[in-house]
């Protein structure tokens, strides 16, 4: 994720990683086997292991996720990131004003109003924003958007370090953008709901190119 073993580059041999991780050949070569299972790298023979280009990582794998974080990542990756969010959001809130139960709708309106709480720090908030969004996925009662639950999981902590507002502007427009979401589920109304999730996720985009635009001028 870091470059340090460029695109296209050949690992160092085995010998060489066992001394510089201190590894068993063992942890070696079961690591080496999740490097290729993600796509980041593919073994040769008589060749060694290659660094594979980025087309063929699985973005949507947590661990790629976490370690591009890690790493650090720019401004492209995020908003990138909010257009797979995009892709798929809104239409899981619009399954949600169909398919939820009145418990599910209750708990989405608690999770909202949690969001307005004043003493909450980025981290906080965002932890209650992550809630939010993985009871959409939970509450749209399809296993495919469950599972992309986790690619918001690894994402949106590390988005909304670089994206929340400051605490002077409050927390309570948040809470609001949310309850909207809240209530057009509750109408059972789908195009409201995925207007409404649109609109957040807009919001949250908006914030992170202001993020990236006041570190340039600084």
């Amino acid at each position: 994720m870091s470059g340090a073993f460029p695109i296209g580059s050949i690992l160092p041999g085995d010998s060489e990683l066992l001394q510089r991780f201190k590894v068993s050949r063992t942890v070696l070569r079961e690591s080496m086997k999740t490097l290729a299972a993600k796509g980041l790298v593919v073994p040769r023979a008589r060749v060694g292991t290659r660094v594979t280009e980025k087309i063929h990582w699985n973005m949507f794998d947590t661990a790629v996720l976490t370690w591009h974080f890690e790493s650090g990542v720019n401004e492209e990756f995020l908003l990138h990131l909010y257009d797979i969010r995009l892709a798929f959001e809104p239409f899981a809130a619009s399954l949600v004003a169909e398919r939820a139960s009145a418990e599910e709708i209750e708990a989405l309106r608690r999770l909202a109003m949690a969001m307005a709480a004043p003493e909450h720090t980025p981290d906080s908030l965002a932890v209650a924003d992550l809630h939010f969004h993985l009871a959409i996925t939970e509450a749209s009662h399809n296993p495919f958007m469950r599972t992309l639950g986790g690619l918001i999981e690894a994402a949106l902590v590390g988005m909304f370090r670089m994206s929340a507002p400051p605490a002077s502007n409050g927390f309570g427009n948040i809470a609001d953008s949310h309850m909207a979401i809240v209530e057009a589920i509750a109408a059972h109304d789908g195009p409201a709901a995925h207007k409404a999730m649109e609109f957040v996720i807009f919001d949250g985009r908006r914030h992170v190119q202001q993020t990236f635009a006041a570190l340039v001028d600084a």
